[in-house]
């Protein structure tokens, strides 16, 4: 039973309007019915968004920075030993074929 109430009607166009299309000689856009309809979901879609509070948001921010500063320093470490490894490579091999 609790079923039933979460199943939604469809909007199906009533007599009037079709009936009132037909006498007019006018064709019903399709395309705007279906924005509109895209647009009134869209609505009822982001009424139901939980939306963070300010201080949620504060939170997540400085989690945020947190690791975008910790994976900078990350990288510019692995950065720093790689151009020392290369270095090291850069002057060792010349020696080696030298002499």
């Amino acid at each position: 039973m609790s079923d039933d109430k979460k199943i939604e009607k469809l909007e199906t166009p009533s007599e009037s309007t079709t009936s009132s299309a037909k006498s007019t000689g006018k064709k019903k856009v399709k395309g705007s019915n279906r924005i509109a309809r895209w647009f009134r979901e869209m609505r009822s879609e982001l009424k139901k968004v939980v939306w963070p509070t300010p201080k949620q948001i504060v939170n997540n921010t400085f989690v945020s920075l947190t690791v975008m500063a910790v994976s900078a320093v990350a990288i510019w470490a692995l950065d720093l030993a790689a151009t020392q490894i290369f270095e090291a490579i850069r002057t060792f091999v010349p020696r080696l074929f030298a002499g």
